[in-house]
């Protein structure tokens, strides 16, 4: 028996081989198959590529004192001198708050505007008044922050604004929106809004087109009302996208959108707008601290992270909705 012992394991040695050739093969002819879809992806690879993971390189500039003639690999290691200049600088502190507060005034009313307005959608019978609400609530998102800001700021306008006009033709006084402390972040997080709810929900009323009619003809022949269809059968199937648009948020909750802010903000306001984007134009762009503006990044950048792995770690222990 143990001269017959290695033509076995030679046999299987060879079959394993020739199973590897087998798997190999149809990967390599689907890969082929699917050649154009490839094409197609490769722009946005580059794109991904080049904008995404080679300004990495640049990161080495929070670690050295940046000399621009020298670049990056030519100047001197600074010791992590300038992430201890962020951690003692008083403005960081407030940057972090007003980031923060926002995020949350965000995360708590932005996220669930979409949803609700593809809930609102998904009620409506009439075609043509479907299509035009999906229009109207669409267009802002194409449009510039400069655009959008100038038409806020035609609108807020205490000498010539339709809302304060209408504020005083209904007996309240006129509220400057934009230079009021405490309407500045409401401000924020409304237009933030208006400017994003119709793109959101284009991905929850996708998700609602796979859902299965039957289970609606279920609902509707134990009696359930359209309230109550939207609570059993509609929301449990948005849980998957509601969960990964969740994540992503989470691992943005440090950005608030810098084009945003940047239109919008002044000095009367600063001590509630400036956030970590701002911040970073005034020390990179205005005062040439590139090292310190890249160390605000990273520091950003960095919680964004590690909030996304710990989050993401939770729900995977609860369900099977996770990114990874």
């Amino acid at each position: 028996m143990s001269s017959d012992q290695p033509p076995i394991v030679q046999d299987a040695g060879a079959a394993a081989a020739g199973g590897a050739r087998v798997e190999r093969r149809p990967t390599l002819k689907r890969a082929w198959r699917m050649r154009h879809f490839y094409i197609l992806l490769a722009p946005a690879v580059v794109l991904l590529i080049v904008f995404k993971y080679v300004p990495m390189y640049g990161v080495g500039i929070a670690f050295v004192d940046y000399n621009i003639v020298k670049g990056v690999l030519g100047s001197t290691w600074n010791n992590f001198k300038w992430f201890d200049w962020v951690f003692n600088d008083p403005f960081f502190w407030r940057v972090l708050r007003n980031t923060v507060i926002l995020s949350l005034l965000r995360l708590a009313f932005g996220f669930p505007a979409p949803i609700l307005l593809a809930l609102l959608l998904n009620e409506v019978r009439s075609t043509s008044f479907k299509r035009s609400v999906q229009s109207i609530s669409y267009l802002p998102h194409f449009f510039s922050w400069v655009v959008l800001g100038g038409i806020i700021r035609e609108l807020l306008s205490t000498q010539r604004g339709v809302v304060p006009y209408v504020m005083v033709a209904v007996g309240l006084e006129p509220v400057s929106f934009l230079t009021n402390i405490p309407t500045f972040r409401a401000l924020l997080v409304a237009t933030g809004i208006w400017q994003g709810i119709g793109w959101g929900s284009i991905i929850y009323l996708a998700a609602m087109s796979g859902i299965d009619p039957e289970l609606y003809e279920s609902a509707t022949v134990d009696g359930a009302n359209r309230l109550q269809m939207a609570r059993r059968v509609t929301l449990p199937a948005l849980i998957p996208a509601m969960t990964i648009l969740l994540l992503l948020q989470i691992g943005n909750i440090l950005e608030q959108g810098w084009d945003q802010i940047f239109n919008l903000y002044n000095d009367v306001v600063v001590s509630v707008s400036d956030v970590f984007e701002t911040l970073v134009y005034r020390s990179g762009i205005e005062g040439a601290k590139y090292s310190y503006a890249t160390a605000i990044n990273l520091f950003q950048n960095g919680v964004g992270l590690v909030l996304l792995l710990a989050t993401n770690q939770i729900v995977r222990r609860r369900n099977e909705y996770a990114i990874w």
